[in-house]
């Protein structure tokens, strides 16, 4: 039923945009930093993920994201990120907000992704601005020289002290506030700015909905509030809609 509801909600309250956080890729074998083990057992985020840190010892920095670069290798889209694609490709869904750097929702195939945490797929200087590959500066390890100026480069992720790209930022503001339905998939919606998106959203008369394991502080305010996986949850979903396409035409942003 709830899966049911959700689908009503998307035909109901178009354009429906999507704000993804780590519960979608941890789903795909990619711990978030709240999972114990692994990775995360030998490098404390504080120390290794915040610009102060990468300023007082990048080469500490680049050997714990290289870790993380050989997790990601691993990793595939699973059924939440190829829902969401095929949602978008079917007129449902008109654009995914995430808080991910894994690229996975662009590898699954959704085309209008703002990434609103930087991205693993890059490594940029934050001395003159220039960004290259991310396979050019692991060539490079354990100090990827900036091809422009000869800094050493930084991963192309916001880290803890720093802003999000104004661009980015600006654009998931635009979306949320001219969603219908902003509909929040595996974050727990607690960093902000990012967790006032939804305020954008209802504050412009629109719904939100939440697929999340575990509560987060917009529950009350939303919708529909659905604790379960997200992959199960994004594949009924596109089933049932199935069923309304089988109604409707084709919903399109024309």
């Amino acid at each position: 039923m709830n899966i049911e509801r959700l689908a009503e909600l998307l035909e109901r309250r178009y354009p429906c945009v999507v704000l993804t956080g780590a519960g979608i890729s941890t789903e795909s074998g990619i711990p978030d930093f709240r999972s114990a083990g692994g990775i995360w057992a030998q490098y404390d985020p504080a120390e290794v993920a915040s610009i102060d840190a990468f300023r007082r010892d990048p080469v500490r920095v680049w050997e714990f994201y290289a870790l993380r670069l050989d997790v990601l290798a691993q990793a595939e889209p699973n059924d939440g990120h190829g829902a969401l694609a095929e949602l978008e490709e079917r007129g449902w869904i008109r654009a995914v907000v995430t808080q991910n750097v894994d690229g996975l929702h662009q590898r699954a195939g959704s085309r209008e992704v703002v990434e609103v945490h930087g991205s693993l797929r890059e490594a940029e200087c934050i001395h003159c601005g220039v960004s290259v590959p991310m396979k050019d500066a692991v060539a490079s390890l354990p100090l990827p020289p900036c091809p422009e100026c000869g800094e050493v480069l930084k991963p192309g992720v916001v880290m803890f002290g720093e802003l999000l790209p104004v661009v980015a930022i600006e654009r998931a503001q635009e979306l949320a506030a001219e969603a219908g339905l902003l509909l929040v998939v595996g974050s727990s919606l607690e960093v902000h700015p990012v967790a006032a998106l939804p305020g954008e959203t209802l504050g412009a008369g629109g719904a939100l909905a939440i697929v999340n394991r575990g509560s987060t502080p917009w529950d009350s305010r939303a919708e529909l509030v659905i604790d379960a996986a997200a992959g199960e949850t994004l594949s009924g979903l596109a089933a049932a809609l199935d069923m309304v396409e089988a109604d409707r035409p084709r919903r399109s942003d024309g």
